[in-house]
């Protein structure tokens, strides 16, 4: 399996303390320990109806001219980009979003392993895509459209995916979405899908059972991705052949949990996907995230990083690190 992780220290509107390039290098170098590691970032399309204040609240003023680090950054060292194209226009606006991939692909295509069109577009809340106008139409006509945007500038190595919120349980339900996937014909959407993107956090929102019960974070991790894997995609006419790709995982250290609570979360959820890798082709995993974007928020949001705020390591980065490495150890031995 592949690792990786988002650097920034920005979730949604929560972001106390601007990125330090020196850390977040040296930080993401102690994690990889050498090994091929993914990096994941994020624009945003919002169209014209979108206020400055809304754009200003995401971080997003200045996401086509730098990402969070300078862009000689995502490849070197084995890092591979995992770009995230997210639809949060207040009107739905299907041309200006067409062109807005295109841009996107002018700008970081060369630079880009894994291009993302939309983000989480089965969960409605706001400031995710979900909750946008015309985000199922965007999503289906974003992933053949990026592949040829792609392919006319030759860059036919990169992959391109969508990413969904799991457990369809915990969003309320989520079988409208499913179901017009399931009415698309394989040729018009399916065909294009190179991996499926799962964003899960099972226990930073809701209360769950105590560790080692029915109900627990390693139960509910396992849950999730058998019901995406043998339930979800199959209804979508996504095959075993087409990976998943955990690409936002975290879990929160803030009050009233702590960040040895938050470092044994880590090591349940990681050891779940772990053990259901092989039989779901679960091909990659990207941690969310590398830095707290507020360390003294009672919010969940605000302390999910595995460093705080100002970049003090907490316990679960040497939980996180330790994986990593194993995972390389255990790859140089099959192919060496």
């Amino acid at each position: 399996m592949k690792f990786g992780i988002y650097p920034g220290g920005r979730a949604g509107t929560v972001c106390s303390h601007p990125p330090d390039p020196v850390a977040i290098r040296d930080l993401v170098d102690t994690l990889a320990g050498g090994t091929p590691f993914v990096v994941r970032e994020y624009v945003h399309f919002f169209g014209d109806a979108t206020t400055s204040d809304v754009v200003a609240s995401l971080g997003a003023e200045n996401e086509l001219a730098q990402l969070t680090m300078p862009d000689q950054w995502y490849v070197e060292g084995g890092r591979e980009l995992d770009l995230v194209v997210s639809y949060l226009p207040a009107v739905a606006d299907m041309g200006g979003w067409l062109r807005f991939l295109d841009t996107v692909v002018e700008r970081y295509g060369q630079m880009t392993r894994f291009l993302q069109v939309t983000l989480e577009p089965n969960f409605p809340i706001p400031f995710i895509d979900g909750s946008a106008p015309g985000v199922v139409e965007a999503l289906t006509l974003g992933i053949p459209y990026a592949r040829a945007a792609l392919d006319r500038r030759g860059l036919h190595d990169v992959r391109v995916g969508f990413s969904v919120a799991e457990p369809a349980e915990w969003l309320g339900g989520d079988d409208e979405f499913w179901r017009h996937l399931s009415a698309l014909p394989h040729q018009d959407f399916a065909a294009h899908v190179d991996y499926v993107g799962l964003g899960l956090y099972p226990d930073a929102f809701s209360p769950v059972a105590p560790r080692g019960t029915p109900g627990d974070t390693a139960s509910l991790t396992t849950h999730a991705l058998h019901h995406l894997r043998e339930h979800s995609l199959p209804r979508a006419h996504i095959p075993l052949d087409v990976p998943i790709h955990i690409v936002e995982n975290g879990t929160p250290s803030g009050a009233p949990r702590t960040e040895q609570a938050q470092c044994d979360s880590l090591s349940d959820m990681l050891g779940a996907i772990l053990a259901c890798a092989e039989s779901l082709n679960i091909a990659q995993y990207e941690l969310f995230g590398l830095r707290d974007a507020d360390s003294g928020s009672t919010q969940p949001t605000g302390t999910l990083g595995i460093v705080t705020d100002t970049y003090r390591p907490k316990p679960a980065l040497g939980v996180y690190r330790d994986v990593v490495r194993a995972s390389g150890e255990e790859s140089a031995t099959r192919h060496p």
